[in-house]
């Protein structure tokens, strides 16, 4: 049986409640790997990394990156850990102010998602989002993820980028995160990277159409 607890944490001024769980591996009886999340700073600093971590930055450095997430007022880190070692993470975190969504009360970025060569192809990524969209804390955010093609493993999947485009549209459609069309340039600069969205059940009309009329900042010019 998983074992739950809960913790509280303050998310721009606001009390969530957040779940964290240890599962049972989807590969058989045995624990083979567990999920944690949110995951706090000090628990992050007393853990490894797995070495080939390195989609983003070496390993180490990534790290580091998820122990400053973990810190920050709106940071949430979910791991799969193998004993003391991450074997791959989810990251959450408020938009960068450079980003147009960081104008946007209520969006929360997906920044990241990671599952060690080693440890892939066993369902990890899936149970990963699902935990984190568990916490009943993301219904109270528009959930956003910029995916950018050149940060892909093509070479550790062997995909081709489309390919791998589809997949990543399939993995985030299973926490009903959609593809949306938009002007941004971080997504136009190439025409395989991808903006999904996902709105919490709790996010108002009015939050909702503020979001649909960032999707496409040129029009607003345009008038």
């Amino acid at each position: 049986m998983a074992e739950w607890n809960a913790s509280l944490i303050q998310i721009r001024g606001e009390v969530m409640i957040l779940a964290c769980c240890e599962i049972e591996s989807p590969m058989n009886s045995t624990k083979e790997y567990f999920l944690e999340g949110p995951v706090v700073s000090k628990s992050l600093e007393n853990l490894n990394i797995n070495r080939k971590l390195t989609n983003f930055r070496p390993a180490e450095d990534q790290k580091k990156a998820l122990i400053s997430i973990s810190k920050l007022p709106d940071g949430m880190i979910y791991i799969a850990r193998s004993g003391r070692e991450i074997i791959g993470y989810v990251t959450f975190h408020y938009p960068e102010s450079y980003f147009r969504w960081s104008k946007h009360p209520k969006v929360l970025e997906l920044g990241g998602i990671e599952i060690s060569p080693d440890w892939r192809k066993k369902g990890i990524a899936e149970a990963l989002l699902k935990e984190a969209f568990n916490n009943p804390a993301m219904e109270e955010f528009i959930i956003v993820t910029l995916e950018f093609c050149w940060h892909w493993d093509l070479k550790g999947s062997g995909l081709e980028i489309f390919e791998y485009q589809k997949m990543l549209e399939k993995l985030f459609g299973m926490v009903s995160l959609k593809r949306r069309a938009t002007d941004d340039p971080d997504i136009t600069e190439h025409p395989a990277n991808v903006l999904m969205v996902r709105y919490g059940k709790r996010v108002s009309t009015k939050d909702i159409a503020l979001f649909e009329d960032m999707l496409f900042e040129g029009r607003a010019e345009l008038h």
